[in-house]
């Protein structure tokens, strides 16, 4: 996969851009796409920047039998002195890469694909909303292509990156507090199998559980794993947890990469910073309920909140747990 290999015949009609304001997230696109072909007998093709448009796909490809696929997201972020940044996406090519061994997919050049992806955003620049409170999502996606029933590693693959103008994740808008419904019955990943990568079943999966917590009027599930009950993940963020530990310190907890936790970019950067702040104790480390009622009930909970690239970071309100 070579950037300089890049072949770009960009849209020539343009659609209107819409208001930063009104944006409802990952609904509108922007009129460019990227797209490269992989094969095992040819390797990877050109690269190419071309008008967005659907896929031709065979119906018997394997991402549409046996979800052999996988996708990142990460954003452009225009600042306030009018220069168009990606927010830390070596990280994004890093997870990237580890979904696609684990998927079985086609390996890839990090760099010349952030290149390419640089370079598309670059076409696309006046999409970067002018404004504090939006962004432009950057959604890449690989996925198997081969025309075969056989469950196997696929010898055709496909690489493509759409772009999408994006304001705040939830309709409650940024940083206005979400509740969350927390029940075992349903698990979003195990030990052994995919939760610490960004595979496309991770997420499909979790839509049931979703719909059963909005029925019992919660807006998200608290993903719970195991005997005790340990805390996970939010809906598709990471979790962290701000209060005053058993020994009395105030800490920064959110639950370790075990292979059960996705590592989320906006993850680590909170850890980073809070790490380089010095001002509090930060862990990872596992969290149960149980250790969460008892410190609700001991008023040791300062803060709870979601961390993922699609909200940034999003507070916690209320938890139902148990019928309470």
């Amino acid at each position: 996969l070579q950037a300089s290999d890049l072949i770009i015949t960009p849209a020539t009609k343009f659609k209107e851009k819409p208001d930063p304001s009104g944006l409802v997230f990952g609904t509108v696109f922007t009129d460019n796409m990227l797209t490269i072909e992989w094969s095992l007998t040819s390797g990877w093709e050109k690269p190419y920047i071309k008008p967005l448009e659907n896929l031709s796909l065979h119906p018997a490809s394997s991402s549409l039998h046996y979800a052999i696929e996988l996708f990142e997201g990460m954003k452009a972020y225009r600042g306030v002195d009018g220069k168009i940044r990606l927010f830390r996406p070596t990280l994004n090519m890093d997870r990237m890469a580890r979904s696609a061994r684990r998927a079985s997919l086609p390996c890839f050049d990090q760099n010349e694909l952030l290149e390419c992806i640089r370079k598309l955003v670059e076409v696309e620049k006046e999409w970067v909303p002018y404004s504090t409170a939006a962004s432009l999502y950057i959604r890449p996606t690989l996925i198997g292509t081969e025309p075969s029933l056989g469950v196997k590693k696929p010898t055709k693959a496909l690489l493509y990156v759409i772009l999408s103008p994006v304001g705040p994740y939830f309709a409650s808008g940024s940083f206005n507090p979400i509740s969350l419904w927390a029940d075992p019955k349903y698990v979003r990943a195990w030990k052994g199998g995919t939760g610490d990568c960004k595979l496309g079943g991770n997420y499909g999966s979790s839509v049931y559980a979703q719909q059963e917590a909005l029925e019992l009027g919660c807006q998200q599930v608290l993903w719970l794993y195991g005997e005790d009950h340990q805390i996970t993940e939010v809906g598709t963020m990471n979790l962290f947890l701000y209060w005053i530990n058993e020994d009395g310190e105030n800490e920064l907890a959110t639950p370790p990469l075990d292979g059960i936790i996705l590592p989320g970019v906006t993850r680590q950067s909170i850890l980073d910073l809070a790490r380089n702040w010095g001002e509090f104790k930060v862990s990872e480390r596992y969290i149960t309920m149980s250790d969460l009622t008892v410190a609700l009930e001991e008023n040791r909970v300062k803060e709870m909140f979601g961390a993922g690239t699609a909200c940034i970071v999003c507070p916690i309100s209320k938890i139902l747990y148990k019928g309470k």
